[in-house]
Parts: C-alpha cells; structure tokens; sequence
C-alpha cells in the first residue's frame, strides 16, 4: 500500500520507478491506466471494502442455501461448457464484485453438483455446518502457513489439542494421543495420510534390511479397499507386482478375511518378500464394509506388518458409543484415520490421522535446512507440523473443526449422526416393500445397497430379446435406471460393482437430508422403474 501510494505521487510513474526509456506504448498504457486508479483499487485487501464485499458474500451463500432444492442436484451440463460462456482471456481492468457473483449465478451454478443438497445420496457425504464455513472463513482470513510451530504456536498448538480431543470422543487408546506419547495431524485427504503412513513403514523396515530391498516389500489390502492405498504404493516406490489385492467375498460381508492374508503373506514369505503394510478398512467405498481389526493385527504383529486402518467415511459415526464395535482391537493398530470434511460437518479438507510412533513420521518426512531453523525448534519442546506432512506449507485447518465441536458439542454432534442413521433405516424398509427390489449386502452406518431384482428384470426385458449372460442384463437395467434417475436432476445416487453385481448406492449424510427428503427419493425411484 505505501509503495503504491508513494508512486502515485509523481506526475510520470515511468520515470519515476522506470529511469530508462521505454518504447512500449502498451507498457506507456499500461502505466496510464494505473495512475487513474483510486487507492482502494491498490489496496487488495482494504479492510471497508472486504466488510462490504464479504456482506455480499455471505448473503450470496445464505440465499444459495435457502434455495438450494431448486437446483438440479447433478450437474446438466456438458463437457467444455463453460469455454464456450466466459472470454478467451483475463479482464484488463478490474471488475466489480456485483458483476462476479452474476456470473458466478448465470455461469458457474449451471456446471455445480449440489454436494450439499438434501437430496445428493451420491458417493459419501461432504457435510457442511455454519460453524464448518465460518472456520473455513476465519482460517483463509488470518491466511497462516503454519509449517512449523514458531510459524504461527497457535495453528500448532490448537492442532495438537483438538486432534487430542477428537481422539478422546472416539476412545482411541491414549498411545494415540499425545498424552501417551502418540500423536494426532490434520492431513488433507485420506491419500495424504495413507501416503505419508506407508512412506514411514518403508523406511522403518529399511533401515533393518538395507535400502536396496525394496523391490522385496510387500503392500496388502482386500478388493474393496480405496484406491488410495494403490497410488501411495506407486509413490512410494511399491513393485507393482508386490501390491496384493485379497477377494473378498459376500459370506465375509465383504471384509477382509484374516485367513486368507495370513495365508498370502506366509506364502510371500516363503518366495523370500517382505511383508510391509496391511490397510484394513471401517467403511468400504463400495459396500461400508468393515474389516475385523482386531485378528488382522493378530496377522500383523506374527509377521512385523504395519497395519492403518483407513475409516475415511465410517470413523465420525464412532463417536457414538454404538458403533465403537467397529474399531474393536484398534490399540493394535499403527495409524488411524477419519475424514471429518465426510460426516463430522467440517468441510473438505480435513483428514485427522493419528499414529503411535510420531517419530516414524518424522524421521522420513523432516527436511530441515538454515532458513527454517530456529529455537524453538531445536529444543524439541514443540511439534513442527511439517515432518508430519508430505508438503511443507499447511493451512490452519484445526480451527474449522475446532468450532465444529466447540459449536454443536459431543452429544449433538451424536445427535446428528443418529439422526443421519436412522433415514437410511426408513429407506432400507421402503426397499424391502417392494417385491421388485432387493438389498444385496447388509446396510452398515447411513447407507443402502440396493437393485431391481433378477426376477423383476426377467419380467421387464423383452422376451424377444436374446440374453446370453443374465447377471449381466440385470447390471444393464440397473444401470440404465440409475441413468435415468441422475438425469431427472431431482435426486442423485451413484453406484458399485460388488462380486460382479450392479449395485446402486443410497448414502444419506448431506446437512440438510430430513425424513421427507428420504421418501421423496424412493418415490423417484418407482416412478423412473415404471417409466423404464
């Protein structure tokens, strides 16, 4: 601002700032049109101005909210659409906040899948709260980097305490927290943590083998686990060849058997590899299966694998004493991780990730060269955030989740997945009412898997038609009605192949999903099978 301002004061800016002589008669321009502009126009941040343009903002999100089930909850448009509306180019003079946020409405809404819509049952949730946007808002607005503690104590210090807190509304053991030497990061995305996990089990086993036996080591996980878990294994440096992807089965419900990985890893063992990561799962993308925790570190422990449980999507719904079961046998576990951005109302990104051994992490992820030295740091009294991390830079995430609890409190935060629970019960009888439908696998947590039955597809599909694979002409039809449910605009649900079978998926957890939401849905359902 004082830079800007002192410019201004001579009558030729080129001279002043430039003493050589420029031929541009752009550059000339250029300078021209920068002399005419007011100080608000060069300050990008005068304080008057955000209060207004925030005002605006605010009321912008409010009335998108208050008319959110207006608009189509999947997105119509299609591909490069958006090329076509807006120019080929950034604007060479400013643009007024007003004339944004009209594009923003006619442009950028179109192209919008309405993640927060009461009728979105797509995928997981991404669930939102006042408190979750208003710490989101207060994080970008103080805009700290806080890499290490001396960056900013309070962004480090506020992570340590909420990811303690957290810890204790899910009953993780106290070697988890730091109160029992463990410890607790804010991550970006469950990609982060498995990355940043597997990267300090590598080097671990390493360090004990020799570096230059790597291509021995061994990554293990079940059909259903995310595909984060396969990527990090490149990254990682993972032979291809020694990633081991176990079958699950519908007797199992989908969850990885103990036998069959003690079995696959006796077996790699014998052919002289080594056995390195497990990643079992509470809440499968497909299905919500859970894996059996507890005899799979039984597996673990016999054979020296680090074992991280990935509870992306199911973890939040462990707060309530109810559902703890799941995590039974997580004290012996190395890592554990929930996304609150899926179903603890804190938006997108925040990945908590808890390990035993912090030093783990550390001795593979600090870098720590002159320019960031300081004392705090070398005294070792104080948690530099940035070897927890892949990335060196980190936003001040722990205050949207800390006023997320602070705001709604453990006993509504339960209220509210209960609440969420309970809708996809409703949903699962209405399916079951209906002789044309059927569930194929159990429901767990706040999801349904369901499909038109074989015998209904048999009755719907032309006789004239030839079939020569059945299971595939019920997927085909399941498939289609799925398709023609999306494009109505007015619920969106997405689906999973499990042992081959077309399943479409119904997850409530979106903020705003009340019971009529839930009855509206299976009643476009029906009408779209009638339609079909």
């Amino acid at each position: 601002m004082f830079r800007h301002q002192h410019i201004l004061q001579f009558s030729n800016p080129l001279s002043a700032v430039f003493p050589f002589q420029m031929g541009s008669l752009e550059f000339e321009h250029e300078l021209n049109d920068i002399s005419s502009f007011d100080n608000q126009s060069l300050n990008p941040l005068d304080p008057e101005e955000f209060r207004r343009q925030g005002h605006m903002m605010i009321d912008f999100l409010a009335d998108y909210y208050h008319n959110i089930e207006n608009f189509p909850v999947l997105s119509q448009v299609g591909p490069n659409y958006l090329r076509k509306r807006l120019p080929e180019s950034a604007p060479h003079n400013p643009e007024p906040i007003e004339k944004i946020l009209q594009d923003v409405q006619n442009h950028i809404m179109p192209g919008i899948t309405h993640w927060q819509s009461p009728n979105y049952f797509a995928y997981f949730p991404s669930s939102g709260s006042t408190a979750g946007f208003l710490g989101e808002m207060l994080s970008s607005g103080l805009n700290v980097v806080g890499f290490n503690w001396i960056s900013s104590p309070a962004a480090t210090e506020l992570e340590s305490i909420v990811m303690d807190w957290l810890g204790e509304m899910l009953d993780l053991p106290k070697s988890f927290l730091f109160s029992g030497n463990g410890g607790g990061v804010i991550q970006g995305t469950t990609c982060d943590a498995i990355l940043c996990t597997l990267i300090a089990a590598r080097d671990e086993m390493l360090t004990k083998i020799g570096r230059d036996k790597i291509g021995q080591l061994v990554v293990y996980a079940s059909d259903q686990t995310h595909i984060a878990l396969q990527k990090a294994a490149q990254i990682a440096g993972i032979h291809t060849e020694n990633f081991r992807v176990i079958g699950t089965t519908k007797e199992t419900l989908f969850g990885l058997s103990p036998e069959l990985v003690k079995f696959t890893v006796k077996s790699d063992v014998e052919a002289g590899l080594i056995p390195l990561f497990l990643c079992s799962t509470v809440g499968t993308t497909s299905t919500t299966a859970v894996d059996p925790i507890r005899p799979l570190c039984d597996v673990a422990k016999e054979y020296g694998i680090w074992v991280h449980v990935d509870a992306a999507y199911a973890g939040s719904a462990c707060v309530c004493p109810e559902f703890r079961h799941f995590m039974d046998g997580v004290e012996g576990v190395n890592s554990f991780s929930l996304n609150a951005h899926k179903w603890l109302f804190t938006t997108l990104d925040c990945c908590c990730l808890w390990v035993k051994d912090p030093g783990a992490l550390t001795r593979s992820l600090s870098i720590n060269p002159e320019y960031l030295r300081n004392k705090a740091s070398d005294s070792r009294q104080v948690v530099d955030y940035k070897d927890w991390q892949i990335t060196l830079s980190r936003r001040f995430r722990a205050l949207k989740l800390w006023l997320v609890l602070r705001s709604y409190g453990v006993a509504n935060l339960r209220g509210l997945l209960r609440t969420h629970v309970e809708m996809p019960k409703l949903f699962e009888q209405l399916v079951y009412g209906d002789s044309r439908f059927e569930i194929p696998v159990p429901r767990n947590f706040a999801m349904v898997c369901f499909r038109v039955s074989p015998e209904a597809v048999a009755e719907k599909v032309s006789k004239k038609k030839v079939v020569t694979d059945e299971e595939e002409s019920v997927n085909q039809f399941n498939e289609k009605l799925l398709e023609s449910i999306n494009a109505s605009g007015r619920i969106y649900m997405t689906h999973a192949v499990v042992d081959g079978v077309f399943v479409i998926r119904f997850a409530v957890g979106a903020t705003l999903t009340e019971g009529r939401h839930v009855t509206m849905a299976w009643q476009v359902v029906q009408e779209h099978l009638d339609k079909i």
